[in-house]
């Protein structure tokens, strides 16, 4: 009796640290796919918290997906080259850059119907919501400039133009911006209510930088450079660089998980390259994962402390890329199963 119970005990303690395991790993993992119908391309996307719905730019339209059982729930049709959405849940509003158009189209987000379209500058691409100044940015790509827009309102305040290509954008919460500058291979630092710069700094050896985030409690830029396939960790304040890591080829987007202490860049080589974060100044590479090829924009929901990338499958025909019909899929990662 006394040797089966030590033997119970022991496969019980054993089942314990497989669930354990399953729960909880130092390490990211693709957990499953979720498969969208649909053969355009694709850029950013975002989540709505409040409502756990995943909006995806996908063709010239923006699909909404229900988190909670997976599955396409609707959609905003009419978005052509459309790139970022931003959501403003305060407000019942989400706002996409539509390149093609020079516009943002505004949406209710209850029923996802269109309620206004507002002129940008040109080829307005990444999208940023700053609580701070209740105001929505959009960085055009081709007109070199930043426009601000009111988020109650609709309405235009002003324009900021800057020496090259807006990239990625983030806030700091307390009324500055940060933009990457693709074609220069600088980070531009602007008030958010005045709309002036108050300065440029180079990520030399930092080239073509796209995704960026910031570590608010230390300050801390990371932008992730795609031609040199590197990020660079930069003070917030003073544009000093503190160090750079190599990362995956092709990137076009990164988060920071401050709960993590991560810094995860998406790769469209197919992998994600996950740098931690041992302290302000202190930072290691600690895990590539092989996601798809082409999964190389991305979005985090702190609810679910889970990642989603979209990709697709792409052929080559005379020059021309088109999808594979049928291959267009969000990738859910985690270090959490359960």
């Amino acid at each position: 009796m006394k040797k089966l119970s030590h033997f119970l005990i022991s496969i019980f303690l054993f089942s314990l640290q497989i669930s354990f395991g399953q729960i909880n790993s130092d390490e990211y993992r693709v957990l499953k796919t979720i498969p969208i119908e649909g053969n355009g391309g694709w850029d950013y996307l975002t989540v709505d918290k409040p409502t756990q719905r995943l909006f995806i730019s996908h063709g010239t339209c923006v699909d909404v997906v229900d988190l909670k059982t997976e599955k396409v729930i609707g959609q905003i049709p009419n978005t052509p080259g459309v790139h970022g959405i931003a959501i403003v849940s305060a407000l019942n509003k989400g706002f996409i850059t539509a390149g093609r158009i020079d516009s943002v189209i505004v949406f209710d987000l209850k029923t996802l119907k269109v309620v206004d379209k507002i002129i940008t500058g040109r080829n307005p691409d990444a999208i940023l919501y700053d609580a701070y100044s209740n105001r929505i940015f959009t960085f055009n790509g081709r007109g070199n400039s930043i426009t601000a827009i009111d988020a109650k309102t609709n309405s235009v305040v002003g324009t900021l133009s800057v020496s090259g290509k807006p990239e990625a954008a983030v806030s700091n919460g307390k009324g500055i911006i940060f933009c990457n500058i693709e074609d220069k291979s600088t980070v531009v630092r602007f008030d958010a209510l005045t709309l002036k710069i108050e300065a440029e700094w180079p990520l030399e050896p930092g080239l073509e930088p796209t995704g960026l985030d910031l570590d608010i409690k230390n300050d801390r830029l990371f932008s992730a450079c795609s031609d040199s396939k590197q990020l660079v960790v930069m003070d917030a304040n003073t544009g000093k660089i503190i160090t750079i890591l190599p990362i995956g080829a092709e990137c076009d987007g990164i988060i920071y998980i401050p709960g993590d202490h991560n810094v995860i860049s998406s790769n469209g080589e197919g992998t994600l390259t996950v740098v931690h974060q041992n302290g302000p100044d202190d930072y290691k590479v600690a895990q590539t994962l092989a996601t798809r090829q082409r999964a190389r924009t991305i979005t985090y929901d702190e609810t679910t402390q889970r990642i989603y990338l979209p990709s697709a499958l792409i052929t080559t025909d005379n020059g021309k890329r088109s999808v594979v019909p049928g291959s267009f899929k969000i990738l859910v990662v985690s270090r959490y199963t359960l």
